[in-house]
């Protein structure tokens, strides 16, 4: 890795933890948490979502795509969504942010359908496919589309990237009769529910809910994380998050299901915290101290106080999803200070254990 290449990767990968902390804070401020703003001009709580998903997933998955391309032109995508989330993080409400999102995603979907034509396999296109959702999302957003509307789309691109990865490493186990069929099965259900709620909103979402329990039924079963949970130390630790954020998984698609039409409320907001807070962070916790040492080429040696973390996101996903469903607003806030104080200690814990395993080396 050149001096360039890490310096550009770090400086990416740092906006896009910036991106994070203002989509959590502007999270908080929804919630009436009474949090103070750097600047007047700061609109986090308007573009939560936004600086969640394009900032911050998208900016950190289009650094691993990119490292895994190799090639220059390839960092053009994090490029323009770390500077569409920094526009957005500045206050900006026009549509810098939406265009910069919605070039930063066209440039992914290129480099994954490049990597579809060097290596054709379920695994990539499922993830090419994961990043045109995505970019159909942006375009909608662009075109003045409410997120509620288009969050469907959003929701593709995380859930189709995990779900890719984790097929790719099916193949480091024997293959059981008709998975592959079943997985193509379960994502064409879910790819034509996000077609239909562009037309029939109240359809498209409970197609969409069966899609996602299809996909994290297969996960479950077909996962190596089944057999890794039985490993010890990082292993372990990766397969308690993914099985665990499965779990979450198949509640998103129920509660999709049976709440259609999501387009507001406390049933909109039980599918997307159960969805990105409960699977989504549950994916990042267990992935974080693989992927980032390849990308960053520093070490994040395991520690046993990642299940601190771990754990409070899972109380943060109970207590926030439980106040949605129940229709104790209060209860749903706690939640979210919970899930925010569980994001801070994961970085925490992933910083001071780089920090520990740099000393590690010098010495």
């Amino acid at each position: 890795m050149s001096l360039l290449t890490r310096v550009l990767r770090i400086l990416l990968v740092l906006t896009a933890m910036a991106c994070l902390v203002s989509g959590v804070w502007g999270g908080l401020l929804r919630q009436t948490w009474n949090l103070p703003l750097p600047t007047e001009h700061a609109n986090w709580i308007t573009h939560h979502g936004a600086l969640m998903v394009g900032g911050f997933l998208g900016t950190v998955i289009g650094v691993e795509r990119a490292a895994a391309r190799d090639a220059l032109w390839a960092y053009l995508a994090p490029i323009l969504t770390a500077s569409g989330g920094i526009a957005l993080m500045s206050g900006a409400l026009g549509f810098e942010g939406p265009l910069l999102f919605s070039l930063g995603s066209l440039v992914l979907v290129a480099v994954l359908v490049e990597a579809v034509f060097r290596q054709p396999a379920v695994f990539t296109v499922t993830m090419a496919l994961g990043a045109a959702a995505w970019s159909a999302g942006n375009l909608l957003w662009l075109a003045s589309w409410t997120v509620p509307r288009l969050v469907l789309w959003w929701v593709a691109f995380p859930t189709l990237t995990i779900v890719a990865e984790r097929l790719e490493l099916t193949r480091m186990q024997p293959q059981r009769p008709g998975s592959r069929t079943l997985f193509v099965l379960s994502t064409g259900v879910f790819l034509v529910a996000l077609v239909v709620s562009a037309f029939q909103p109240p359809v498209g979402i409970r197609l969409a809910g069966i899609g996602l329990v299809a996909l994290s039924l297969w996960l479950l079963r077909h996962d190596i994380a089944r057999r890794t949970v039985r490993q010890r130390g990082l292993p372990r630790f990766t397969a308690v998050c993914l099985l665990s954020g499965y779990g979450w998984l198949a509640l998103a698609g129920v509660l999709a299901a049976i709440q259609a039409p999501i387009d507001h409320g406390l049933p909109y907001d039980s599918v997307v915290h159960a969805l990105f807070l409960g699977f989504v962070f549950a994916m990042i916790f267990g992935h974080a101290p693989i992927i980032f040492p390849a990308v960053m080429g520093l070490p994040i040696p395991y520690r046993p106080r990642f299940y601190a973390h771990l754990a409070l996101l899972h109380v943060a996903t109970v207590v926030r999803v439980a106040g949605d469903l129940l229709e104790r607003p209060r209860v749903a806030h706690w939640g979210g200070l919970i899930g925010a104080v569980a994001i801070a200690g994961f970085l925490v814990n992933t910083v001071s254990s780089a920090l520990q395993g740099v000393l590690a080396r010098r010495h």
